[in-house]
């Protein structure tokens, strides 16, 4: 006789560490860039270049790049734009970490501030964060089954808890990589140079398929540029980019249940000559990071408990921890908000307006999860000002937000929670004023824990005589408060089906009172 196993794939995350690192750096002006006259907007962005495992700590090198947007005075109130690079190298503790760890770091800009040192020098300041985990996928070894021989099956008696659970049925990594073509409209004049420009992703959504993962969605692209002639003119260009893919996910299949997070990597907006060789379309490389788990719901018989009727059968026990899937749950919530213009220079038109959300706080609350953070908006504005006709007005929108995850108990963590800006509204109200609504976006794949003690390994030995002869040949047992069948079964060494077809029993179910026929040897 022996039990019968198998293994649940189960993913978790085993280890984690954040850091908050400060970056500081003068930058002088390339010098085919003209003279600083005031500046109008910036952005960053941290790329991890490296990552490398050690015993406690993960060593990251990466860097911060900016783009900075400033008025010159050389030729008027021109716009022009210009990047730079900050390096970094960090240390983060990860108590048990080993060097073979494969070890997950993202960045993010928390603050971004630039000022004017001279026309020739910015000085450039920056918050970052990065936080590292460990992602594994581990069997979790339960018992399903006994096997023994076909003559002596009613001799080993075993109980089955009917459970239901989750195992990962596919993880992995995957870049998915877009190309498009973004052609100027029509009366556009040629592109003399760009001056801004940003792709964000818009929504997107994942659909299982049989062995493969659908994806669709859409990138909102902007460019500001500089227009050709002898009077260049600021043109705007606003479109939407399709994402469309299939991805191979082998042992995957439609009803399983995946969990997307992705994220914008490297990408680059460059001028193309179009046919006729002039300068009229922008080409858009991108990528985007993908990380894709597919989970699988399933409901499994564990083996809780075991006893002999012809031979003295010891189950050895053990405590296992299992997941079942709540669901893939997804949120929304409206952010919106006035915002006062800076005193001075009138706004006579709104150019572009660009935002990101952020979680900075998520606590379990009932039903689900608390989330508190901010919408940081930039509106780009034309105003009456002559000298600097461009302003860039800031806003911070706080949010708090419980997305309702039904079954989740106290004390439960979801994964990772992917946060998306899904719609930005800006519109001027007056000359002062601006209204500001968007529509954030969250989602993320709940689970609970099920705890269950199982049998891990089983001994046989010959029946004690002695404590058989000591069982009545025959007994009427009255059942108590909290028994149940098996236990009686058990008590007596009778198999749990003798008991119900000697008593006439249609279920194992019992009630205190009752009064249970009991015949050794039956």
């Amino acid at each position: 006789m022996e039990l019968l196993k198998q293994n649940i794939h189960m993913d978790r995350v085993c280890r984690e560490g954040s850091t908050q690192l400060s970056l500081e750096d003068d930058m002088n002006l390339p010098e085919t860039k003209p003279d600083i006259s005031s500046l109008c907007m910036e952005k960053g962005s941290v790329v991890i270049e490296e990552v490398r495992s050690g015993a406690d700590a993960v060593f990251v090198r990466g860097r911060l790049i900016f783009s900075v947007l400033y008025h010159t005075q050389e030729d008027g109130s021109r716009l022009v734009c210009t990047e730079g690079k900050i390096l970094f190298e960090e240390k983060i503790r990860m108590e048990g970490l080993l060097s073979t760890d494969s070890v997950t770091v993202c960045g993010e800009v928390e603050d971004l501030t630039v000022g004017v040192i001279n026309s020739r020098k910015l000085s450039v300041q920056s918050v970052i964060s990065l936080n590292a985990f460990v992602e594994e996928i581990y069997d979790q070894e339960i018992p399903v089954g006994v096997s023994c021989p076909e003559d002596n099956r009613e001799a080993v008696q075993y109980r089955q808890t009917p459970v239901e659970l989750t195992q990962v049925a596919m993880c992995k990594k995957d870049v998915l990589r877009v190309k498009e073509e973004i052609p100027l409209p029509a009366g556009y004049p040629n592109i003399s140079q760009v001056l801004w420009k940003s792709v964000e992703p818009g929504e997107m959504s994942f659909r299982l398929g049989e062995e493969k993962l659908y994806v669709q969605g859409d990138l909102h692209v902007f460019v500001m540029y500089e227009g050709e002639g002898e009077s260049p003119s600021v043109q705007i260009v606003e479109s939407t980019a399709p994402v469309s893919a299939e991805i191979a996910c082998s042992g995957c299949r439609e009803g399983m249940a995946p969990d997307v997070r992705y994220q914008v990597g490297q990408w680059e907006l460059a001028p193309r000559p179009d046919l006729d060789g002039e300068q009229r379309v922008f080409g858009l490389e991108l990528t985007i990071d993908m990380r894709i788990c597919v989970y699988e719901e399933k409901n499994i018989s564990l083996i809780t408990d075991i006893y002999g009727v012809s031979r003295e059968i010891c189950g050895e026990k053990k405590k296992v921890e299992l997941e079942q899937l709540l669901r893939c749950v997804t949120g929304r919530t409206k952010v919106a908000d006035h915002v006062k213009l800076p005193e001075g220079a009138k706004v006579l038109q709104l150019v572009r307006s660009e935002a990101q959300a952020n979680v900075t706080n998520v606590q379990t609350a009932e039903e689900g999860i608390l989330l508190r953070g901010s919408v940081s908006v930039k509106a780009l504005c034309i105003t009456d000002d002559d000298e600097k006709p461009y302003q860039c007005v800031r806003a911070q929108l706080p949010f708090e937000y419980t997305l309702e995850i039904p079954g989740m108990k106290e004390g439960e963590k979801p994964g990772r929670i992917q946060t998306n800006l899904e719609q930005l509204t800006v519109t001027m109200l007056d000359g002062e004023e601006l209204d500001v609504k968007a529509i954030v976006c969250f989602s993320t794949t709940a689970t609970c824990k099920v705890d269950a003690e199982v049998i891990d390994a089983v001994a046989e030995y010959p029946l004690d005589s002695e404590k058989l002869s000591e069982l009545p040949s025959m007994a009427i047992y009255v059942v108590k408060q909290g028994d149940n069948l098996w236990d009686i079964g058990k008590r007596y060494y009778v198999p749990v089906q003798s008991l119900m077809e000697l008593n006439e029993m249609s279920s194992q179910e019992v009630k205190p009172g009752q009064k249970i026929l009991i015949v050794k040897g039956v």
